[in-house]
């Protein structure tokens, strides 16, 4: 018995398949998709999910000093004149920060690996990139979903069967997370 379906595609284009579909599953909670490929990616989803459960307060809070930009009332940088020339006035400040210790930080790159950036887009269009922002994914899957799953033994998503697909009848289902 083979350890995983290969739905008639070339490795490459399967791999890239089902870690569009996991990020997709992760990022929007349920998707819908074929019964076959919805198996696949509820393995590598149920993975991703029980490595965050276990690492979810494997880190430590650290204490840095930052350099803010001072703002005037409009949240325009201040600049002061130095030598000649203008420079921003900055600020320092203490901010507490997550440190990821190595074993978090081992789990975090293998989900890297695994799933593609997202990046949300505002709805009203204020131009080609203004107002877009990255989602950090491996960040919901350690602090939301981690927390969410923590004393639940695995079984983290559902499938529900609803119906076969109108072109070619192949069983399509809803992939949800539980």
């Amino acid at each position: 018995m083979a350890k995983y379906r290969k739905l008639g595609r070339t490795s490459d284009q399967r791999k890239a398949l089902l870690r569009n579909q996991v990020t997709a599953l992760l990022y929007h909670g349920k998707i819908v998709t074929t019964e076959t490929k919805a198996k696949e990616v509820r393995k590598i989803a149920e993975s991703l999910i029980a490595m965050a459960v276990k690492e979810k307060d494997n880190f430590e809070m650290v204490t840095v000093k930052a350099k803010v930009a001072l703002k005037d009332k409009d949240g325009k940088r201040i600049k002061e004149v130095v030598d000649g020339k203008k420079v921003t006035k900055y600020d320092t400040v203490d901010k507490e920060i997550k440190k990821d210790l190595p074993s978090r930080n081992h789990v975090r790159r293998k989900m890297l690996k695994v799933l593609y950036p997202v990046v949300e887009v505002p709805q009203t269009p204020a131009g080609r990139k203004r107002g877009t922002k990255q989602v950090d994914l491996v960040g919901k899957l350690f602090d939301e979903y981690g927390t969410k799953y923590a004393n639940r033994g695995g079984g983290y998503t559902r499938v529900i069967k609803i119906g076969p697909r109108k072109g070619d009848a192949a069983m399509e289902v809803v992939l949800e997370l539980v």
